[in-house]
C-alpha cells in the first residue's frame, strides 16, 4: 500500500499543491494539522514516518505521556523485563519465574501417577524452561546490543506540553535496594517509549488516539475549523 495524499488534503480542504507536502514533509505537516485530521487519516502517515521520526510532534509526545501514566500492562516490570531484557540490569536469574510455572503445572495438572516421578519431572521441566528463558535473553540482549550512536538520541522538544513530568523524579542513587532497581527500570522504559525508542510496541494506537489529548489540545482543534469556516 502506498501513501497517497489526496484524502489528507481533500479533508483540510488544502490545495493539491500545499506545502508542506504531507508525502514529501510528513513531519513538518504534521506539525501544523495532527489535531485537525482523524485517527483514520492519520494512521496513513505510519507508512512514511517512524516513531521516533514522530517524537519531535508535541500533541504526539503528550500522547504518549497520557498513555503512560495510565501505567499500561505491557509497561509494567514484569512484562517489560521479559520483552526488552537488555534493559534490565538486575542480577536475578531468569527463567526461574517461568521454571516454578513448570513444575507447578507437573505437581497439580500432569496426568495421575507416582508423585515420585511427578516430582522428578517437574523439576527436570522447571531446570529445561529456565535455561531455556536465560538462552532466550541472551539472544535477545545480543541481537539488541545498539550500534547506531544515535539510538539513544532523544529529539529536540519544544517546550509547550506536559512532558515536564518525565524529568520530575529525583537523581538514581549510587546503590539501590531491589525495588529502586525496578522504579528505575520502569521509569526508563516509560521514557524510551515516549520518544519513540522501544521495539515491538503498538505506537499507532497510542500516537493517532486523539482521546489522549487535552483540553487544549482539543480547543486548538475547535478554533482551526471555526477559522476555515469564517
Amino acid at each position: 500500500m502506498q501513501f497517497e495524499k489526496v484524502p489528507v488534503l481533500k479533508y483540510l480542504g488544502l490545495p493539491q499543491e500545499y506545502a508542506p507536502s504531507p508525502e514529501t514533509n510528513p513531519i513538518e505537516f504534521l506539525t501544523l494539522h495532527l489535531l485537525q485530521l482523524p485517527p483514520n487519516i492519520l494512521q496513513k502517515f505510519s507508512m512514511i514516518t517512524t516513531p521516533k521520526q514522530r517524537t519531535p510532534l508535541v500533541s504526539i509526545r503528550n500522547r504518549r505521556l497520557q498513555y503512560a501514566n495510565k501505567c499500561p500492562r505491557e509497561l509494567r516490570f514484569e512484562v517489560a523485563r521479559n520483552k526488552w531484557p537488555e534493559l534490565w540490569q538486575g542480577r536475578e536469574r531468569r527463567g526461574v519465574e517461568e521454571g516454578n510455572e513448570e513444575r507447578v503445572w507437573a505437581q497439580q495438572s500432569f496426568l495421575a501417577g507416582s508423585r515420585q516421578h511427578i516430582g522428578k519431572l517437574g523439576n527436570l521441566l522447571a531446570d529445561y524452561e529456565e535455561e531455556r528463558e536465560a538462552d532466550r535473553v541472551r539472544t535477545l540482549r545480543r541481537s539488541r546490543m545498539p550500534v547506531d550512536p544515535e539510538d539513544d538520541f532523544v529529539a529536540e522538544e519544544d517546550t509547550d506540553s506536559d512532558e515536564e513530568e518525565i524529568n520530575d523524579s529525583p537523581a538514581r542513587p549510587v546503590e539501590e535496594t531491589d525495588m529502586e532497581a525496578k522504579m528505575w527500570f520502569e521509569r526508563r522504559i516509560r521514557e524510551k517509549f515516549i520518544y519513540g525508542l522501544l521495539d515491538d510496541i503498538d505506537y499507532d494506537e497510542v500516537d493517532w488516539d486523539e482521546s489522549l489529548d487535552g483540553e487544549e489540545d482539543r480547543d486548538a482543534e475547535e478554533k482551526w475549523f471555526d477559522e476555515e469556516e469564517d
